[in-house]
Parts: C-alpha cells; structure tokens; sequence
C-alpha cells in the first residue's frame, strides 16, 4: 500500500531538477533583501541607484551567453552533463558572494554564479518536458517555476530573520543556503538517468530502454518515446547548430519562443521580485522590518497561488492563460503609474494601499499565468532535436531583457514614480496582441502532435473562445481512469519494465 502512494520515479526526477528553479527564486527573493539590510551596508558601504542595479543584474547579464550556447552542448553531451557544471558554477558564485568584503568581489560572485544559472536554468526544463507523460507535462514542466516562486518567498523570510543577527553574517546566511542547494542539485544529476529521448536521438536504444524503466513511465508513453524520436546522429557546429533554429521549417517556433520568454520578462516582475522593499517603501512603509515583512507575505501570497497554477497547467490551455494574464498584468501596471502621475499617492491615505495591493496581485498573476505557461511553451513547441537549443537561446534573450529590467528599474525608480510602470504596463499589452494572434494551443498534444499543430494553427478570437470552452469541459472529454495514473503506476510501471526488458518496443 505503501508503495502505491509513492509518486513515479519521473515525477521524482523531475522535483529534482527542478531545485535549479529554487535556486533561482532563492537568489531572487534574497538579494534585494540583502542589499536592504542595514548590516550589508555597514559592510560593504553605501550603493547608488545605477550601482544597485549593476550589482544586482550582473547574475542576469552574464547568464546571457552561456545560456545561448548550452543547448548545443546538452544536445551533444546530454542534459544531465551540462546541468551539473552549471550548478557547480553556481554555487561556486554564491560561495564568492559570502565572503565578499568589497563592492567588486560581490559583483564577480553574482557573475560567476550568473554563468552557472544560464547553463542550468534552460536545460531543466528541456529534460523535464522530454521524460513527462502527456497529461501531466504541463504541471511537471511548471514545477521549476513553482520552486523558484517557493526560493522567493524562502529567500524574503530568510532575510526577513537573519536581519536580527547584528553581524555581517545576516547578509552572508543567504548565499551560504544557496551553496548548500547547488551541491543538491549537482548530486541529483549524478544519480538520475538521462532523458530517454535524448538517448534514443543518440541512437542509444539500450539506454534509453533503460532510462524509461528507470523513469517508471507508462508503456504507452515509452512506446511513443522508442518509436517517435528520431536518429540525430549528425555532429553540427554550434553556429550551424543555432542557424538550423532559423532556418524555414523551424523559424516560427523559434521566433515564438525567442518572443514568450522575452516579453515575460520586460512585463516587469523582476522589478517587483528583485527591488520589492524599494517599492513598498515607496509606497508608504517606512520601517525596514515592515518592507521587509510586506516582501515575505508577498513571496508567500504568490507560492500560495503557483499551487493550483502548476496543478492546473494541464486544465486550462496555454493561449488562454497567456493572453489573460497578460491583460491583467498590464492593467495592474497602468492603474499603479496612474496613481503615481495623479499625485494620489502619500504615507497616509487609500491610495497607497491601492498601491500596496496592485503589486501583491501583479505577482500573483504572473507567478499562475505568464511564470507558469512562458517557460512551458517555450519548451514543448521545438521538435526533439533542436528543442534544447531553441529553448536555451530563448532562455538567454530572456536574461538579457531580465537583466535589462534589474538594472534599469532603480534608475527609473529614482527618476520617477510612475515612468517604469506605464513602461511595464504597455509592453505587458504589446505581448498580449502579438501572442493573440501567433499563438497555437498545445495543452492536450504529444510533443509529436504539437509539430504537426504548428502548420496548421486555428487563432483568432475563434480560437480564443474555443480554447475557453474546450478547458472548462475537459473533465467531460477525458477518458474513465485518465487521471488516475500517479495512483496506477505500479502496474503499469510493470508493464513497462517487462516489455523494455523483453525489447518489445519497436525502435
């Protein structure tokens, strides 16, 4: 009985590699506290506006290029191979960043670890959507995105107790939890098995029977996985591999991704996740415990809202999610910049709290619509064997506009109370109108199916409604027993094992 209540061995791996996520978020919800922290400036002095952001956006800026070209190295060597080097890095960085006694040592920390998360923090997410079952992809691909949002509301209240300890150690606990999460996750590569579809474009058959029972998936989906995946044994460069991402039969799809993991970014949540006490503090709370506190519940309120955003990935389509929430974000961006232009904000008064509110509801939207479907679909439209290159320079643009948002944001802030979210707020719409009409709905397909989906797409308002319609009848149209399949994978986890042991499937 015990072991039925056991999750699959694929959803094991998948929490797993999703501590790159967590590590991530971690990073994120903490630095600003960090920087806040009266103990770091009695160490490391006093910081500018501009010198803040370059601080803080220096892991973004040098995430950039490596993220570009890990997806050609994962293609090459495998997903796991890369990932480890990139926690190692990493971690490596926040150990940097722990014992920093000068402005320039935290900068070259943040660097270093910057370096490591643009390796990382792509190809989890290529191997998660690679060794997830159909019905379950949406909500095992989500899972990084859930961690980072749990590291952010850690990292907050991390910071939120070690600002009591007097010595410089407050600010150095955060990046020594980082450290002990890296060497986790760089262990957990060790163990796992590689990704069966990686294996099988490799021509490795034997292993990627292997790595399926390891997995325990279903002998449904292993079959679809030994039969679908093609052989790519062909060695391209790392230029030609990046030009084949532009080349006619995969343009669309890379260009779509290019502009989802782009655009989530310059929505502006980094503003509100990295610099939080700036614009709580802005908004009329004056004490840094308050600041600090309103950061935490505003982690807490977001991880609570990623619960049913990640369990309902698979129930509520990826277009309607992205073009809704987008909607909202960028009308919590405007009705914030308008309060701000009108003068209605003061440290007393309903206005600041209407303030107060519209950022906790920003993050709440972000982290169960864009946070959760940009990184999902992103992943899930590349065929097999560009997937993890596509998504890698996706991932990098999407550093490059992050990093633009971390630096830019206490510059603007500084010059102006209301100019970065009417910014936000109109690239948010911009977004909205071009995914309307470009993106298809994937929710539902095998990875196979998506491919063929891309040459013919239904959008519109036709789709839009339709898509609607087709999630709120889903329960309706799913098979007897189809979601049962966490509580049955015992037997078919058997089934499995006996017909890859016997080499049933056809190759």
């Amino acid at each position: 009985m015990a072991s039925r209540l056991q999750p699959p061995k694929y959803v094991l791996a998948a929490i797993a590699i999703s501590l790159g996520g967590f590590l991530n978020g971690f990073d994120t919800g903490s630095i600003g506290a960090i920087t806040a922290m009266p103990q770091f400036a009695e160490t490391l002095g006093s910081y500018s506006a501009s010198l803040l952001g370059l601080t803080v956006s220096a892991i973004l800026l040098t995430g950039t290029i490596p993220s570009v070209f890990a997806g050609h190295l994962a293609d090459k060597y495998g997903r796991l191979k890369i990932i480890i080097p990139g926690a190692i890095l990493f971690g490596t960085g926040a150990l940097i960043q722990s014992t920093s006694f000068s402005k320039a040592q935290l900068i070259v920390g943040r660097g270093v670890g910057g370096l490591g998360q643009g390796i990382f923090l792509s190809i989890m997410s290529t191997y998660i959507t690679e060794i997830a079952p159909v019905r379950h992809r949406g909500t095992l691909a989500g899972l990084p995105q859930f961690l980072a949002v749990t590291g952010t509301a850690l990292g907050y209240f991390t910071c939120y107790g070690s600002i009591h300890i007097t010595s410089s150690f407050s600010w150095r606990l955060p990046f020594l939890v980082q450290v002990a999460i890296s060497a986790l996750l760089a262990w957990s590569c060790l163990v796992l098995p590689e990704s069966p579809r990686w294996l099988q474009t490799k021509g490795r058959a034997d292993e990627a029977r292997q790595a399926l029972r390891r997995l325990e998936l279903n002998p449904i989906e292993a079959e679809r996985i030994m039969t679908s995946a093609t052989n790519q044994a062909t060695s391209l460069s790392p230029w030609r591999s990046f030009l084949l991402l532009f080349r006619k039969a995969y343009r669309q799809r890379t260009i779509l991704a290019l502009f989802i993991l782009g655009m989530v970014q310059l929505s502006g949540i980094d503003a509100i996740l990295f610099y939080a006490p700036i614009l709580f503090k802005q908004a009329g709370l004056s004490s840094d415990n308050a600041t600090f506190l309103a950061s935490g519940v505003s982690g807490l309120l977001m991880l609570a809202i990623s619960v049913p955003g990640f369990l309902l990935a698979d129930k509520w389509g990826r277009r309607t999610s992205a073009i809704t929430g987008g909607v909202l974000l960028s009308s919590l961006m405007f009705l914030i910049g308008a309060l701000y232009a009108s003068g209605a904000v003061h440290p007393s008064g309903i206005a600041r709290w209407v303030v107060i509110v519209s950022v906790f509801a920003f993050g709440l939207t972000y982290c169960a619509t864009w946070g959760i479907v940009g990184k999902i679909y992103a992943s899930e439209i590349q065929p097999d064997h560009t997937r993890a290159a596509a998504t890698c320079v996706a991932q990098g643009l999407g550093f490059f506009t992050n990093w633009l948002v971390a630096i830019l944001s206490p510059i603007l802030l500084d010059a102006s109370a209301f100019a970065a979210y009417f910014l936000f707020g109109s690239l948010a719409l911009g977004t909205v109108a071009v995914l309307f009409f470009s993106m298809p709905e994937t929710r539902g397909r095998s990875l196979e199916d998506i491919q063929e989906a891309f040459h013919r797409p239904s959008l519109g308002v036709g789709a839009f409604v339709t898509d609607i319609r087709q999630s709120l009848r889903l329960r309706k149209r799913q098979a007897p027993g189809e979601g049962i399949e966490l509580d049955s994978r015992n037997a078919t986890g058997a089934e499995a094992s006996g017909a890859l042991a016997h080499g049933s499937y056809i190759v």
